[in-house]
């Protein structure tokens, strides 16, 4: 019996393998391609497992609450929110007054949050009160309302602070006494103030996943009721947790050096908190109504929902999730400049949802972790490819930046091409 024949009787008769796998890989062509190249890139760059699993493991940490932050705008049908900068922005202000206040470590980190959130609630929903008055042209708007909301922040930390805002600190302040200094050093403050909260090995992390996985699979196995099909793609679906406890296994067997990289369990921890909310979120009203928003706002109306409303809501989470997600961000790096760490925000977190398969019109939790995780390899291995192949590691931050804004104009061509077709077929009002 051929693969493709155990596949059927195992998935039902009606399965079609061959249009399964056409409408997978069409699917999913940017993901795929972005997998290939992080494979030759890791097999041409020849980088040292442990370095490469340890700057992975920092990257992700530090980059996905900010990307699971663009899913809300992106269900509610405001397509990609890259007006996420101005959480970014709150969240960097937030951190030098905390800075200044010299309060350090995780209690910094809880105050930080505590602050930015009530800004966040007020920008976010300022943000969304102007995209009700733009609707369609929801991601140009977030990019322009950006570079204006940086223009006021530059004002109020390079004028302001110092002069009309007191703040006397020979450390944050210029030495004229007016305007913060270019790279703020969290170092001997907020620096991994949130990673240090719990540390545990790369082996016991994957042991405690494969089992919660596990779990979880087992608990939806016994609830199905929907035949055969659906228990074996459970059984399929447990591939996963599986393969992780054998890792585990392996790592602690062969005496691998893998197995004392740390993982900052603590941070994990938020961004799985984020992942269970948004999930939770979809399955209330409210999750249902953004959705339906998200599907035909004029459909929406007729039902009662208050589209106008949602569309802010959705904008809200969205920057209040980027603002905390910043923070996140920060606290691992150690130190940003003051007026340029917020600048690319929206730019790379946008990149990574699509590159895990997300579009303007759907994401997902899934799509969002996959494409910082391929995203990030691409940036770990670009340099060292490119000094491999070309003897000159430049040509691998070229290729990145190429990357980052390439995969953003080829997916809204994508999109702004499907919209041309629905029309031509009469599918759009």
């Amino acid at each position: 019996m051929s693969i493709q024949e155990r596949i059927t009787s195992m998935l039902g008769p009606e399965f079609d393998f061959k249009r399964t796998l056409v409408q997978f890989l069409t699917k999913n062509m940017v993901t795929i391609m972005f997998v290939v190249l992080s494979l030759a890139g890791l097999y041409v760059s020849g980088l040292n497992a442990l370095l490469y699993v340890t700057d992975i493991i920092s990257r992700v940490s530090r980059n996905s609450f900010l990307v699971l932050s663009l899913i809300v705008p992106v269900i509610a049908g405001m397509g990609l929110n890259f007006s996420i900068v101005l959480g970014a922005m709150a969240a960097q202000a937030v951190i030098i007054f905390v800075s200044h206040w010299g309060i350090t470590g995780f209690p910094g980190i809880l105050l930080c949050v505590v602050l930015v959130t009530p800004l966040a609630i007020l920008l976010g929903t300022l943000t969304g009160k102007l995209f009700n008055r733009t609707k369609g042209q929801e991601m140009i708007t977030g990019l322009i309302l950006g570079f204006f909301a940086a223009g006021w922040y530059q004002f109020i930390f390079l004028q302001l602070v110092g002069g009309i805002i007191p703040m006397d600190n020979d450390v944050l302040v210029l030495s004229s006494g007016i305007g913060i200094r270019t790279t703020v050093d969290l170092s001997k403050g907020l620096k991994y103030g949130l990673d240090d909260v719990l540390r545990i090995n790369l082996p016991t992390l994957l042991i405690i996943t494969g089992l919660i996985g596990l779990g979880i699979q087992g608990y939806r196995f016994f609830k199905s009721n929907d035949g055969n099909r659906s228990k074996s793609r459970l059984i399929l679906d447990s591939a996963i947790p599986i393969g992780a406890i054998a890792w585990a296994a392996w790592l602690l067997i062969s005496q691998s050096l893998l197995q004392n990289v740390l993982i900052p369990a603590g941070t994990w921890l938020a961004i799985a908190g984020l992942c269970l909310f948004l999930f939770f979120l979809s399955k209330t009203k409210l999750g249902q109504d953004m959705r339906s928003v998200g599907q035909d706002r004029h459909v929406a109306e007729v039902s009662g929902i208050p589209v106008e409303n949602i569309r802010v809501k959705a904008i809200v989470f969205s920057t209040v999730f980027a603002a905390w997600g910043h923070i996140i961000f920060l606290q691992n790096m150690g130190a940003f400049s003051t007026y340029g760490s917020h600048e690319q925000v929206g730019l790379y977190a946008t990149a990574a949802i699509l590159i895990g398969g997300a579009t303007v019109t759907k994401a997902t939790i899934g799509q969002a972790l996959l494409g910082v995780f391929l995203f990030h390899t691409l940036f770990i291995v670009s340099p060292a490819a490119g000094r491999q192949l070309f003897g000159d590691a430049q040509i691998g931050e070229y290729f990145r930046v190429f990357v980052a804004y390439g995969v953003i104009g080829v997916t809204l061509a994508m999109h702004a091409w499907k919209k041309l077709l629905q029309r031509q077929q009469g599918h759009v009002e």
